[in-house]
Parts: C-alpha cells; sequence; structure tokens
C-alpha cells in the first residue's frame, strides 16, 4: 500500500533539496520567501557570516495600511516592491532566489515580478 501524500513534508523536501544548490553570497545574497495562508515574508541573506541583511514583509503596519487583504498577490508585489527598495538603500542589487519549495507561481512569482521591478537582479 502507498503513504499518504502530504503536502507540507514535500514542500520541505524541495526546500532541502534547492538549498543544495542555492547559496547566499556576500556579492550575491539569497532572497527567500516565505508564504503563509494570511501573510508573506522575504528576508535577504548572506549566508557566509548567516545575517538577514534586508527583510519586508505583509504584517508590518505600513504595508497593511496601505493593502486591503495581505494575503493576495496584489500584497506579494508590494511585499517585493520594498524589499527592492530597502536593497537598494543597503547597496544590493543582485540575489539568487529562493523560493523556499514553493511552486513558482501566484504569489511567490508576484513577489518576485515586484522585486525585479523594484531593481533586483536575479
Amino acid at each position: 500500500m502507498m503513504a499518504s501524500f502530504n503536502r507540507r513534508d514535500a514542500r520541505k523536501r524541495r526546500h532541502l533539496r534547492l538549498r543544495q544548490r542555492v547559496v547566499g553570497t556576500p556579492e550575491r545574497p539569497r532572497l527567500n520567501v516565505y508564504r503563509s495562508l494570511n501573510h508573506i515574508h522575504a528576508q535577504i541573506i548572506d549566508d557566509s557570516i548567516g545575517h538577514t541583511l534586508v527583510s519586508a514583509s505583509s504584517v508590518e503596519p505600513e504595508l497593511r495600511a496601505k493593502l486591503g487583504s495581505t494575503g493576495n498577490k496584489e500584497a506579494a508585489k508590494e511585499v517585493g516592491l520594498v524589499l527592492a527598495q530597502r536593497a537598494k538603500e543597503k547597496g544590493i542589487e543582485r540575489v539568487v532566489f529562493d523560493r523556499g519549495g514553493n511552486i513558482y507561481h501566484g504569489r511567490i512569482a508576484a513577489l518576485a515580478d515586484g522585486a525585479r521591478e523594484g531593481g533586483l537582479e536575479f
């Protein structure tokens, strides 16, 4: 008999597989995305020292005031734009994209498009 399929475990396996290849360096840090049902979070991380350089989230009060809903593609795009703006202020222009084991579709793609529109290269 086949084992049951667990979406959370499958995403974690995909993320571990992806993290074997995707590593953030000081020249090109990693843009990590976490998606929950109601919010989306993004961080730019330098894996060589293990520090978060820049972060943005739909939980932040200034973004929540601007957005009607925090769990849709418009919110994800706005988070990407804010993240790109903060990264530019810190002098970060090129990143490597870590989708967190999620499929590159919907809110993940919208965040990536917002970050590209804001000036990040990946």
